[in-house]
């Protein structure tokens, strides 16, 4: 009997530290646990060459030509048969050029790129005081209601998180911010990169909204339920929001150079201003998701290095 209640006190103190570590081990990853929006496609729309239509147009070899005019057809009865012909050539090839240049011009004003074409790949990430733990509660509501199905969608969400972020000036106390120019065949690749980098930075995605997928984890649902209830103990502690975009052409030219709070204001109405039909991709990220957590300031100069105050 005293060796079985030996042992069996020697399983309750074992049970117990366990207890413990485990609690302190999912505390932790919770702290850790962030939020992610995002989605996008680097894929140029195709096009297809109308079929030959008997009501709608006159088709001919190099070219389709809508409305049944027989404009094109004039050469045959003025002028011979042999000089006729040559010039409806003519007029075949004008044509062609000016409807090439055409369709050039509307994909170039539609965003459409090609693999020449230049692609912005920027990131902008923002390191608040714990005090605007609401940002936290508003991007996860985004992250539950957002299309990230469509390049509109995507702009919506660009547009939300900046505007979040500049009612909170006053939170403002760490920024990092980075630009290159890439060749559009190579920019998804390089944004993937980018991206890859920051998401292994969190322990967790809580909340995941990309592409229309929508995850969230059975511990996002507390935080969204007790917003603003929660009374943090150390509101010198931060939250950190990261931004990166694939935008068509070359913009944001002083990305790369914030280093004060007026030049951060500038950042984010610039990115923020990005119309739908040049933003190829969007990743948000925030961390931690939930606002009952912040990271100390030893957590954000070991997991954001590049982090400088402002």
């Amino acid at each position: 009997m005293k060796r079985f209640k030996t042992i069996a006190r020697s399983l309750v103190a074992i049970c117990l530290v366990a207890l413990v570590f485990f609690s302190h081990a999912g505390n932790a990853l919770a702290r850790r646990g962030g939020g992610r929006i995002g989605g996008g496609s680097f894929r140029a729309p195709t096009r297809s060459i109308p079929s030959p239509s008997r009501s709608g147009g006159n088709y001919y070899p190099g070219g389709y030509y809508p409305g049944g005019s027989s404009f094109f057809l004039l050469p045959f009865f003025f002028g011979g048969g042999g000089g006729g012909l040559f010039s409806m050539l003519i007029l075949l090839a004008i044509a062609g050029a000016v409807l090439q240049a055409f369709r050039g011009n509307s994909d170039s004003e539609a965003g459409i790129t090609s693999d020449t074409s230049k692609v912005t790949l920027a990131k902008l990430q923002v390191g608040l005081l714990s005090s605007a733990r609401e940002l936290q509660t508003d991007l996860s509501r985004l992250a539950l209601e957002a299309n990230t199905g469509s390049a509109e969608g995507l702009a919506s969400i660009l547009r939300e998180t900046t505007l979040s972020l500049l009612r909170h000036p006053e939170y403002w106390v760490y920024v990092s911010s980075g630009k290159e120019i890439a060749q559009f065949a190579l920019a998804e690749q390089k944004f993937n990169s980018m991206a890859m980098s920051e998401r292994s930075k969190l322990t967790e995605e809580v909340i995941s909204n990309v592409n229309s997928r929508l995850y969230q984890a059975p511990t996002a649902s507390k935080s969204l339920s007790a917003a603003g209830e929660i009374a943090l103990e150390h509101p010198s502690e931060f939250v950190v929001v990261t931004l990166i975009a694939a935008i068509a052409g070359e913009s944001l030219g002083n990305l790369a150079k914030v280093r004060s709070a007026s030049e951060l204001k500038q950042a984010l109405n610039a990115i923020g201003s990005i119309p739908a039909d040049r933003l190829l991709a969007l990743e948000v990220l925030w961390e931690p998701q939930s606002e009952e957590f912040t990271l100390t300031s030893e957590e954000v100069l070991t997991v954001y290095p590049e982090l400088v105050r402002i």
